[in-house]
């Protein structure tokens, strides 16, 4: 299967906080991919912009250093990379004042797709987008992009949100997550609404439950005081754990539009019940192994935030009336893996003697390590001696399955940011849709903190603190096990 390449229309990009962190783990390596597969046109124009005093050489350095760490030695071609490193310059810029303004001005054409990426605080986006304006450089055309965190609470995201909307209208706002950029996460919605097989069965009079896990084996050591501000709550659940519990419940939009497909998602954030004390279980990883608890990490002895979180999700619709949704995420964990499990109920009838041979056919979608899906089925255990079941999965490795173009599958960046010189905000959240988020969320945290919950101590390299396994053994079921 040879995978297409479409290219985009040439465009101005300009990063703001271009010497950052970001920049150089995601978006000059994906921009240079992007490049090497011959979807950025030669004639496009990449600024980095940034408090550091640099010029147009020290940045294409820089960026060389970058494409040298992130990028694959098979995509790192000596040609490509210095008709890429072309298109960058750099424009010295404070955020907050005069300086570099006139410059980026200069440099920033008006005859082509001008995109603004915010890789800065979000303290900072009001700033940059009033500049952009009080300077002549943003056009009624113009895109910006901006990060998570989108606001801490309900009040910062309505404050965040009509700030950008001071400048700036809905549609060319692109509020991004990096989850909906993999490739996993949009053939969900291909799985579901491009086949028959499964949404006739896509309900709770078939599905039992729904789990989703994302596990990550790195500790909060060296972003701990950062981290100690937000939780696994505010970090994981509200944004990109929520997007795929959207994608997983919302109805078929009637077409494949941003805003249809939105609307949908937005439906089902707004049928979310509250969550009961009961059903929360919070955890912080101990010390061990010759490191660090999280409380060390956290430099906040008194810290009672969260590391882990798991939850029992409820959705008061038609459709899911009766079926939970488990959601659980956590540092430290035994394994790094991100995955989507829904579990069918059983038949209403077995006619076989091997009853206890039965398992539940559960539909898994790996987001990561190594993207796919498999479908775990039952078949007759292979031989004589009568009719024994045993599961067995239906595997769909999207590298294997996809010869060697499905093993070249982009960064969700990639994806991202050609879908914002596109125009697409398909994978993009809306305002409403980050607001109606916090609504529900804001609860749930105040609710604790009234509380005064102390979040349960867990072993690094666990799968988290016991009362998670108790809050599923109470419904009579059991986590998927963590691993690679």
């Amino acid at each position: 299967m040879v995978s297409r390449v479409i290219p985009v229309e040439p465009f101005d990009l300009v990063v703001f906080g271009g010497t950052g962190d970001l920049a150089q783990r995601k978006i000059i390596p994906g921009l240079y991919r992007r490049f090497w597969a011959g979807q950025i046109p030669a004639d496009s124009v990449i600024i980095g912009a940034a408090r550091s005093g640099m010029d147009d050489d020290g940045y294409r350095a820089l960026a060389r250093a970058a494409i040298d760490e992130f990028v694959t030695a098979d995509k790192r071609d000596v040609a490509v990379i210095d008709a890429f490193l072309a298109t960058l310059g750099y424009v010295a810029i404070d955020a907050k004042g005069t300086g570099g303004w006139d410059a980026l001005k200069g440099r920033v054409r008006k005859n082509v797709v001008q995109a603004f990426y915010f890789s800065v605080a979000p303290s900072l986006f009001g700033d940059i987008a009033e500049r952009l304006h009080a300077h002549d450089i943003a056009g009624p055309n113009s895109r910006i992009v901006v990060e998570k965190p989108f606001g801490r609470d309900l009040a910062s995201a309505q404050a965040l949100n009509g700030v950008l909307a001071k400048h700036f209208n809905e549609a060319q706002i692109y509020r991004i997550d990096h989850y909906l950029g993999k490739e996993t996460v949009q053939n969900l919605m291909a799985v579901r609404f491009a086949n028959m097989l499964f949404e006739p069965l896509w309900k709770a009079e078939y599905i039992d439950h729904v789990q989703i896990t994302v596990a990550e084996t790195v500790s909060v050591d060296g972003r701990g005081a950062y981290y100690d501000k937000s939780g696994a709550m505010r970090d994981m659940v509200q944004n990109h754990m929520m997007q795929l519990l959207c994608l997983i419940a919302m109805e078929p939009p009637y077409h494949f539009d941003p805003d249809a497909v939105r609307d949908e998602k937005l439906k089902v954030i707004r049928a979310l019940d509250p969550v009961k004390p009961e059903d929360i279980v919070r955890g912080q990883y101990l010390a061990g192994d010759g490191q660090g608890g999280y409380l060390a990490h956290a430099e906040n002895k008194d810290s009672k935030t969260e590391s882990y979180i798991a939850l029992k999700v409820n959705i008061s619709n038609w459709r899911w009336k009766g079926t939970p949704f488990y959601l659980r995420t956590g540092k430290h964990l035994r394994a790094r893996t991100s995955e989507i499990a829904i579990t069918f109920r059983a038949p209403p009838h077995s006619i076989f003697d091997d009853a206890d041979g039965w398992r539940e056919n559960v539909l898994v979608i790996r987001l990561q390590p190594n993207e796919g899906m498999n479908l775990m089925v039952m078949i007759k255990e292979p031989g004589p001696g009568g009719m024994r079941l045993t599961q067995v999965p239906l595997d769909m490795s999207f590298a294997e399955a996809l010869g060697e173009e499905g093993a070249d599958i982009p960064d969700a960046y990639e994806r991202l940011i050609m879908d914002v010189i596109r125009g697409n905000q398909t994978l993009f959240m809306r305002g409403d849709e980050v607001e109606a988020a916090w609504r529900w969320t804001d609860p749930i945290i105040q609710g604790w903190e009234a509380r005064g919950d102390k979040p349960k101590g867990y072993d690094a390299g666990s799968s988290g603190p016991e009362d998670a396994l108790m809050l599923m053994h109470r419904d009579g079921r059991r986590w998927r096990e963590i691993r690679e």
